[in-house]
């Protein structure tokens, strides 16, 4: 492999020179708006700072973690391909380094807040100025760039020009960008040879988009809109702005070729048809103990998962760990985790669950999504623990996404109430260091017929089917605990205050049609879908195939959500799949 030309500093001089090695927790992390920064300051060369590779270590992936998100996933990916993991603890971990992976994971402002306060920004300028084996991943490929304009502007590392913005959300696309997409390879990348015109999974709100000034680094693009920046390439560097650690086994073909540089592959890679964003198949898993304490999956009816049995037992449909695994390698584009009897008492003790997270994300390639009991908390003794801690558990456990249900409806209440945010609830604290693409807000309407639309104060509908007295409008009043509480506000309200105060996606359920199996309620998605400009997951009643299609021809829907028809078996996710690529849809095969 030919060494790249040297690399051209436009960083400037804000560094720290000192660094602390105190340890830190993403709830502590603070969260700094660089007001200040100008993009056209003066440049400074910067120090040469001496790089020192080993080459008695050759299994050994160096990983920087600075404490943010899910990077369990990355672990269990370089584990899973036969390396071992140091974890940068000094900036001379980073400079020892002879292959460094960052997985950069939340929001930039906080990320190059812990690297220039531990002195770790500059280490990784050298490192990568000096052209040794690197991988960024996600925000790890934004923070290459001179800065961002998220909550910002933010000086980044300033390696590559360009500055990283918003996707325009404008022109109808939604923000953030979420899904499986298409690559389109504008040079040779070497560790993109064995994708094959196959999805990788995005998620992020901002993007650095390809320039004259830039041209020489990008060797993807991805069109969402525009044609972003999907990947860079220079010598030994490389970043991706997807996360090929849930990609399946494209990711995993990736990662290899990043790990293994020299090796070749036989076997010709599988061809794809990707061309654009793909709608999402999701595998939904109800997990709670049963009466026997045993951890299960269960499936309500209209929310009820009990047998209609003299015994009433809690309905038992298999495993967590096992089921998660199946539909992993059945092609499920994400695997959902509802915890519907999580944190009854005590968040951050409900171990059982979040041993589930782990022990899945070894070996399942594909977003993880969590929720139950995310919400401030004060215990017993008086303990205090914010909902941030809380959320930053499951994503330390495996989690990609975390799903706030009812503090959420209590967040939003009060954001209508008052019209102002407040930055402690638990949508605005998870998305501010998370960002928003990490943070699903799932609704549990129940349909209130109604005869006029002006006799509520909610957002109503003319619904498909007249209700049982023939009415026809309703609105669909939010509920809270497992849908066991009505409160007052609508649906549609509901899901404009939480895009507001962070939410990046919504999981919209409805109480009416749950376990039904006569398909997805379409005027209430499309009510949704068409009011925000987030995605919108459509759940509750698919019972065949059709129904998917249905809910994706008929409604702006970004994915569509089962659980009970996966669990008994009784349509397989590929068989999904090949139906709506029949009807012109296109997912990820």
């Amino acid at each position: 492999m030919e060494a790249a030309p040297p690399l051209a500093s436009s960083r400037s001089g804000f560094f720290s020179s000192s660094y602390s090695s105190a340890s830190f927790s993403p709830s502590s992390i603070p969260f700094i708006l660089h007001r200040d920064f100008h993009i056209t300051s003066p440049k400074f060369k910067s120090r040469t700072l001496p790089i020192r590779c080993s080459a008695a270590r050759d299994n050994v992936v160096t990983l920087l973690d600075y404490g943010a998100g899910n990077v369990r996933s990355v672990r269990n990916a370089i584990r899973f391909l036969g390396f071992d993991i140091k974890d940068v603890q000094t900036p001379e971990d980073i400079l020892n380094a002879n292959r460094l992976i960052f997985p950069g994971v939340g929001a930039f402002a906080a990320a190059m807040d812990v690297l220039n306060k531990k002195g770790m920004a500059e280490a990784l300028c050298s490192y990568i100025e000096n052209d040794r084996q690197f991988l960024g991943i996600c925000l790890g490929l934004q923070l290459l760039f001179e800065s961002s304009e998220e909550n910002g502007p933010v000086r980044g590392l300033g390696l590559i020009p360009g500055v990283v913005g918003r996707f325009d959300s404008s022109n109808g696309f939604r923000v953030p960008h979420i899904g499986w997409n298409a690559l389109h390879t504008v040079k040779d990348s070497e560790i993109l040879d064995d994708i094959g015109n196959r999805h990788v999974y995005f998620v992020h709100s901002y993007r650095a988009m390809p320039s004259n000034d830039n041209k020489e680094w990008v060797s993807s693009t991805c069109n969402y809109g525009d044609n972003f920046i999907a990947s860079v390439r220079r010598g030994n560097v490389h970043a991706v702005q997807f996360h090929p650690e849930k990609s399946g086994d494209v990711g995993l073909s990736i990662l290899r070729r990043f790990l293994y540089p020299k090796s070749s592959t036989t076997k010709k890679p599988k061809e794809g048809r990707a061309s654009k964003l793909a709608k999402r198949v999701i595998a939904c898993l109800d997990v709670r103990t049963n009466d026997k304490g045993d951890l299960v999956v269960t499936k309500g009816d209209q929310y009820d998962v009990r047998e209609n049995t003299g015994e009433n037992e809690v309905r038992n449909l298999g495993k967590p760990v096992e089921l998660a695994g199946q539909y992993y390698r059945d092609g499920a584009d994400e695997v959902s985790f509802l915890n519907i009897t999580g944190f009854r008492d005590f968040p951050l003790g409900d171990l059982p669950m979040l041993e589930v997270l782990r022990y899945t994300s070894e070996n399942v390639f594909v977003p993880l999504t969590v929720g139950g009991g995310i919400r401030d908390f004060t215990d017993a003794n008086g303990r205090y623990y914010s909902s941030l801690e809380v959320a930053s558990e499951y994503f330390r456990s495996g989690a990609d996404k975390i799903s706030i249900g009812s503090d959420a409806v209590y967040n939003a209440e009060e954001y209508i109430r008052t019209g102002a945010k407040t930055g402690k609830t638990s949508l605005e604290q998870i998305s501010r260091v998370y960002g928003n693409q990490a943070v699903v807000v799932s609704i549990d309407p129940r349909r209130v017929y109604i005869n006029d639309p002006n006799d509520v104060e909610f957002k109503a509908v003319r619904v498909t089917n007249p209700g049982p007295n023939g009415e026809e409008y309703a609105w669909y009043q939010c509920t809270v605990n497992g849908g066991r509480e009505g409160r007052p506000i609508g649906a549609y309200e509901l899901a404009k205050a939480v895009e507001e105060l962070g939410a990046g996606e919504i999981l919209l359920n409805c109480i009416d049609c749950d376990g039904q199996g006569k398909g997805f309620d379409i005027d209430l998605i499309k009510l949704i879908s068409e009011a925000v400009s987030i995605p919108v997951i459509a759940s509750s009643g698919a019972g065949a195939v059709e129904h998917f299609s249905e809910v994706f021809k008929k409604t702006n829907a970004s994915a569509a959500l089962a659980a009970g028809m996966f669990h008994r078996k009784e349509v397989p996710i590929q068989s999904v799949k090949e139906h709506l690529l029949e009807t012109g849809i296109e997912v990820r095969m």
